[in-house]
């Protein structure tokens, strides 16, 4: 779909007595802009509901209409409104609209951007990003052809997704040579399906998008219908409170620094879903839980500005430097938080060639997060088209709705879809395909909540140092990282870890081995020998290696077994890089470790150690004049 410039779109006075101008007047506010997809089966006439609708308007470029017409004249190929917004040239070709893409116009009430989503099976997946973004629905059906499966799915789909203003339009009126009959006929039978979903429609509205019958103007051959045109329609829907007055959710895209001419900036950079960002506003980073307070608003090419909104790709400094990870969520302190657990309930529609099943590794995306998940349980299965429900299932085959609940490998944060849709939304990857899409309904108690509280806590209370972590690093040549060695008991993990310390000090880095039995006959002494310890070591070595970790340096640890709980348990104490490397040739938990390191000589293992850091990022020399300071994750590996 080409999207129309704004600055292209003329104005002209319809038959229906609206107006859709080319420039963005002071008539209309600026925030007043509502955001519709249109969707349906393939071929029931989307895209030409669109290109009427700008072609009626006088909405296009001038001369862009003859010169579509003569294109399909040379070619001998039937003009139709719907090349009007093709954006790819091998969309015409095809036949099918594949991306979902915007256009916008205005009238004397608003602005509207219309997301033309695919009404193919194959292309589903590209509706649900098209469609979150957006408030309401232009659901088209074809008269002729009548409701279809994918008119069920995608209203089902878009009740998902939380979208309750919808229009439905009946199209091709022209080959039901416009009688009255087939429209009742399809709003009984659609009306009916969106009822049980739990979905009202705001309108049903008879069109003929190809000659242009009710969509920007009245028919006289539909006069049997006295309700409003599509324009008309779309005008009386409600626009969604504005998003500056919910709380702060900005999903942090990555953090930059720039070198050049002694620049010190670090700026936390990506765009705010929801609320508004001040200088000094005091913000906590979810799901790490680090705060500080904003020194700057950053602004490419003009004046720093005082604020950032909703909407808004922005970036910002902060007055304590910290060490802030792509996919966190930044918020204001004074403001309700996010949830953050590492399991939740979701409402999950299928795409996936193969089924979704239970314990098969998959990918969350949320905001700028990844983070590598499975399904735990299946609570409930649903037909998108038919909606028969079953229960007990062990797998989920595609087109069909689910809830179910996911177990993530590290905690997320996010909002349920009652308190913040625009970071309730999720997509699934499974071998690097979008496979599914969804909305969160419930964060789910996790077994390291009590963890993450002491965590809150530890760093609401915490004493920071005047040298910040980025003057350290520059000092040392390196980033603080905590590497465990862990494998079997039988296995030399000391041993490793401790001339893995002795070479990396040898090459001057500044090093610490952290023992378990440290810890245990040390700060653990209170509780040693106790059942059921082993949780509380590993938390308070954890908190041990945080202090080093905070002081700059690269910290090795060694201990027996680790389960992939345990580990998580420790990241979430630790605020800076964790790596994970299993000595042995089999790992015997259900840990999937950062690096194998089989029965080979200690200097191979020595050098994939060391490799291993170097690649993660936690030794470095030189610099660069703008950088990310991102660091590599074991998430950022997977999708």
């Amino acid at each position: 779909m080409s999207v129309l410039p704004v600055s292209n779109i003329a104005s002209h006075e319809c038959l229906s007595n609206h107006r859709i101008s080319s420039t963005f007047d002071e008539a209309v506010p600026e925030a007043d802009c509502l955001s519709v997809v249109i969707t349906g089966h393939v071929d029931h006439g989307k895209s030409t509901v669109i290109g009427r609708l700008l072609a009626d308007a006088g909405g296009l470029p001038e001369g862009k209409l003859d010169q579509l017409r003569g294109e399909c004249e040379r070619n001998a190929k039937p003009f139709e409104y719907a090349f009007l917004l093709d954006a790819l040239r091998d969309e015409q070709a095809q036949g099918i609209t594949i991306d979902a893409a915007r256009v916008f116009f205005k009238t004397a009430q608003r602005r509207y951007m219309i997301i033309d989503a695919p009404g193919h099976v194959e292309f589903l997946k590209n509706m649900i990003t098209g469609a979150s973004r957006a408030e309401a629905a232009l659901l088209v059906i074809d008269a002729k052809e009548g409701i279809k499966e994918n008119s069920r799915r995608h209203g089902y789909l878009l009740s998902v997704l939380g979208i309750s203003q919808i229009l439905v339009l009946v199209n091709k009126m022209d080959l039901v040579a416009y009688q009255r009959a087939p429209f009742e006929e399809t709003v009984a039978e659609y009306a009916g399906f969106l009822d049980q979903i739990g979905v009202h429609a705001a309108q049903f509205i008879p069109v003929a998008a190809q000659p242009g019958d009710n969509i920007a103007r009245r028919s006289d051959r539909l006069a049997w219908y006295a309700g409003p045109t599509v324009l008309e329609a779309l005008d009386r829907l409600r626009s969604e409170p504005p998003p500056t007055s919910t709380p702060l959710r900005m999903p942090v895209q990555d953090v930059y620094k720039f070198t050049e001419r002694n620049d010190t900036r670090r700026i936390v950079a990506g765009t705010i879903e929801t609320g508004r960002l001040r200088i000094g506003d005091e913000v906590v980073f979810h799901p790490s839980g680090k705060r500080s307070h904003v020194r700057t608003i950053e602004a490419f090419n003009r004046p720093s500005p005082l604020e950032a909104i909703a909407g808004e790709a922005t970036g910002f400094t902060l007055t304590e430097e910290l060490y802030v990870t792509r996919g966190e969520i930044a918020t204001r302190a004074d403001e309700p938080p996010p949830a953050v657990t590492t399991r939740i309930r979701v409402t999950l529609f299928w795409l996936g060639r193969q089924p979704l099943l239970p314990n098969r590794p998959y990918v969350v995306k949320l905001g700028t997060a990844k983070v590598q998940a499975r399904v735990d349980i299946i609570h409930r299965v649903l037909d998108a088209s038919t909606l028969g429900v079953a229960l007990d299932r062990d797998r989920v085959e595609r087109h069909e709705v689910c809830e179910c609940s996911l177990a993530l490998s590290r905690p997320l944060a996010f909002d349920t879809v009652t308190t913040n849709k625009a970071t309730s939304r999720f997509v699934i990857v499974d071998e690097y395909e979008i496979c599914g899409g969804g909305i969160v309904q419930e964060a789910l108690p996790d077994r390291q909540a009590h963890v993450r509280e002491k965590v809150l806590q530890r760093d609401l209370l915490w004493d920071p140092s005047h040298v910040s972590d980025e003057r350290r690093a520059e000092r040392y040549g390196q980033c603080p990282q905590l590497l465990i060695v862990t494998g079997e008991e039988h296995a030399d993990r000391k041993g490793v870890a401790r001339e893995l310390e002795a070479r990396l000090f040898d090459r001057g880095r500044f090093v610490y081995f952290l023992g378990m039995g440290n810890v245990v006959h040390g700060v653990d002494s209170d509780i040693s020998g106790s059942s059921g310890s082993r949780g509380e070591h590993l938390r308070r070595l954890g908190e041990i290696a945080n202090i080093l970790l905070d002081a700059g340096l690269i910290v090795v640890a060694a201990a027996a077994a680790l389960s992939a709980q345990e580990v998580e348990m420790i990241r979430t104490t630790v605020r800076q890089r964790v790596v994970t490397a299993w000595l042995g040739d089999h790992v015997s938990t259900d840990l999937a470790p950062d690096l194998l390191l089989p029965n080979t000589t200690a200097d191979d293992r020595m050098s994939r150690l060391k490799e291993h850091l170097q690649n993660r990022g936690a030794m470095f020399s030189g610099s660069m004049h703008a950088k990310s300071t991102r660091p590599v994750t074991g998430a950022d590996d997977v999708a």
